[in-house]
């Protein structure tokens, strides 16, 4: 049987006698999606729009339900990270100077590595130069936010955890730190057996 024939009009752009398969199969690959075209094909009273027609109904939500599944993959790979791995090396960026001489010595008596940064610059350097385990980040720095700096180290070092510190753990906060990449948030103050904690969670034996 010979295929439909269709005028596809989108804007002031029209297609002439598109066949019933190719205007599918556009559907289907999100070429045209709902509210964007208007289609007309002979016994049409005028311009309708493609989601209106029953006939094409499924391969709009064909397409939609592919869509959805890549947004959960994505989430879960987000909120399933990280993996538990060594951690030997630890970076630690926070501006309160004292705060980051007293954990770099209670990580480095448990046997740590441990390099320090007070500013995002300095982290941007230190990150230049290697590739640490983990890094127990900031939110609050004086030349930029933290999640920046998170961010940056998602794409740059996908291997390396990072666990927020800050003292400003509001819900939004969290949930933005989560989905950037962040391994856990640590709400300050803190203890030195609640890093350990942090640490131990993610450290592969």
């Amino acid at each position: 049987m010979e295929e439909i024939k269709w005028d596809i009009r989108r804007g002031a752009e029209i297609y002439r006698t598109i066949y019933d398969s190719r205007l599918k199969g556009w559907i289907s690959v999100g070429k045209i999606k709902r509210g964007e075209t208007v289609v007309w094909r002979s016994g049409f009273s005028g311009w309708r729009k493609p989601e209106e027609l029953a006939e094409l109904a499924s391969f709009f939500e064909r397409y939609e339900k592919l869509q959805l599944r890549k947004r959960e993959g994505k989430k879960l790979k987000v909120r399933g990270f990280p993996k538990k791995r060594s951690i030997k090396n630890i970076l630690i960026i926070d501006d309160e100077k004292d705060i980051c001489s007293l954990l770099s010595d209670a990580l480095s008596r448990k046997g740590y590595n441990v390099a320090l940064a007070n500013t995002k610059r300095g982290a941007m350097l230190c990150l230049k130069k290697e590739s640490p385990d983990m890094v127990l980040l900031d939110l609050k720095l004086p030349d930029g936010d933290g999640i920046s700096v998170l961010s940056k180290i998602r794409r740059t070092h996908p291997k390396t955890i990072v666990n927020v510190i800050s003292a400003y753990g509001s819900e939004e906060r969290r949930e933005e730190a989560k989905n950037k990449g962040a391994g856990s948030f640590i709400d300050k103050p803190f203890t030195e057996k609640d890093i350990l904690k942090s640490i131990r969670r993610f450290h592969k034996a």
